[in-house]
C-alpha cells in the first residue's frame, strides 16, 4: 500500500481500535458456527476460550509485527493493555452484579498468557511458528486435547487475529509521538 494513502492515527486511537478488534465477536461467532453441531466440544467453553485467545493474539500480534526500535510500540502496547483492563474490569463487575460471584478478568487473562507462554517453552523448536503451537495449546486448555475440531478452531482464531492485526497496522500511519 502506498505510504501516503494510509490513513493517519494517533497512537492511543489505534490502541483503542486494537482493543475494539480484540473484543470483537463477529470472527468468533463465525468460527462456533462451524463447529458441528455433533462435535461433543463443549461450546461454552470453546467461545470463553476464544474470546481469550483472540484478546491475547492482538497484544501479541502487536509485538510481532511491530519492530522493536519503532517508538511508538511501547505506547501503542502500554495503552492497548490499560484498554484491555478497563474492559475486563467492566466484565468483572458486570459479573459480580448478575451472578454474585467475584471474578478477575484481567487476572484471567494473565494466567492464559502464562499458560499459552509454557507450552511454547515447552517445545521451543516448534516455537519458531506459533501458529502450529496455538492450535493444541487452545484445544488443551479447553480440556478437548487432540481434537481436531478444537485445533482447528485455535489455530484460525490465531491466525485470523494476527492476519488482522497485520493488516490494520500496514493500512495506517501512526502519528509521530511528539517527544519533549
Amino acid at each position: 500500500m502506498d505510504k501516503d494513502k494510509k490513513e493517519q492515527i494517533s497512537v492511543h486511537q489505534l490502541a483503542q481500535n486494537l482493543a475494539t478488534f480484540a473484543i470483537d465477536r463477529t470472527d468468533l461467532k463465525q468460527l462456533l458456527t462451524a463447529i458441528p453441531e455433533n462435535s461433543g466440544l463443549n461450546l461454552t467453553t470453546i467461545e470463553y476460550e476464544l474470546q481469550i485467545l483472540k484478546i491475547l493474539s492482538v497484544g501479541w500480534a502487536v509485538s510481532f509485527y511491530m519492530a522493536v526500535t519503532d517508538k511508538n510500540k511501547a505506547v501503542l502496547t502500554q495503552t492497548f493493555w490499560e484498554s484491555i483492563r478497563e474492559i475486563s474490569q467492566n466484565i468483572s463487575t458486570l459479573t459480580e452484579t448478575t451472578t454474585g460471584q467475584n471474578l478477575d478478568y484481567f487476572e484471567i487473562l494473565k494466567q492464559r498468557i502464562n499458560r499459552y507462554l509454557e507450552i511454547l517453552e515447552e517445545k521451543p523448536d516448534k516455537a519458531q511458528n506459533p501458529a502450529n503451537l496455538m492450535g493444541p495449546a487452545f484445544a488443551s486448555i479447553c480440556n478437548c486435547e487432540n481434537d481436531a475440531i478444537a485445533i482447528l478452531t485455535g489455530t484460525k482464531m490465531f491466525t485470523l487475529t494476527l492476519g488482522g492485526v497485520n493488516e490494520y497496522l500496514n493500512a495506517v500511519k501512526i502519528d509521530d509521538i511528539k517527544l519533549n
